[in-house]
């Protein structure tokens, strides 16, 4: 997992001998190593880098690459195959964040966000509940994600954009700084929109974790871990941009 913290994140840990240190080309730019061996490892470097807590976002990519990303990874069976007895990737990394940063959220309510399906395309997110409530822990989301997703049609095009944006709604709203999760399968196709997006969301206490499930490819993701902070030159405090 590659994390890297931004001025903007809590950071209090790092002088109190956190394993945070500052990029050499922008220290601005803070970096955690990105290999554990185990949950709690992770709970304990975002500990030592200064998070203590937060409110968790949710985004889940419904386009129809999911339906052969994985070929490799997942039997040839589409990604969002919700087989009963046989979890999939995204119930399976679900169940993973939720283990991993629902200790970090104190009031346990998960915004929670699909995008790319046939209604939303590469234009919106739509909220797992038509009244826009969030789910009550993270498993609300399971369960959700288990009712509505037989129901939905892939589509595509892959753009970060909306589900972004829809964070930063939320930031604005609350005041307090969030953390978007992104469970999508690869490549992403509307690369303007959501480079355009990750530069809006540098203004505010957002960071952003994209985890990759399936059989890829990875490289927009991998070249975002690397690169996300030199944007056009205009992003002098980046949230943090992870890839799992």
């Amino acid at each position: 997992m590659g994390l890297s913290f931004s001025k903007k994140a809590p950071q209090h840990g790092a002088a109190h001998g956190g394993s945070v240190k500052a990029s050499a080309k922008n220290p601005a730019f803070y970096a955690i190593k990105d290999n554990y061996q185990s949950i709690q490892e992770v709970q304990q470097a975002l500990r030592k880098a200064g998070l203590e807590s937060s409110n968790l976002i949710l985004g889940i990519d419904f386009t129809k690459s999911n339906t052969w990303t994985g070929e490799k990874s997942f039997g040839g069976k589409c990604l969002h195959d919700c087989t009963p007895g046989v979890k999939n990737p995204y119930q399976s990394v679900i169940e993973i964040v939720g283990r991993t940063l629902e200790v970090f959220d104190d009031d346990k309510l998960i915004p929670t966000f699909g995008f790319g399906d046939s209604y939303t395309t590469d234009k919106k997110a739509f909220p797992f509940f038509p009244d826009r409530r969030p789910c009550d822990t993270f498993q609300e989301v399971i369960s959700r994600y288990n009712e509505i997703t037989p129901k939905i049609t892939l589509a595509g095009p892959t753009n970060f954009g909306p589900i972004i944006r829809e964070a930063i709604k939320i930031v604005q709203e609350e005041q307090s700084y969030h953390i978007l999760v992104i469970i999508a399968d690869g490549q992403v196709t509307n690369r303007q929109d959501t480079e355009q997006a990750i530069v809006q969301a540098s203004n505010y206490p957002l960071s952003i974790i994209v985890i990759g499930v399936g059989d890829g490819p990875w490289e927009t993701m991998m070249e975002y871990d690397d690169e996300v902070c030199f944007f056009q030159g205009l992003l002098p405090s980046p949230g943090f941009l992870g890839v799992l």
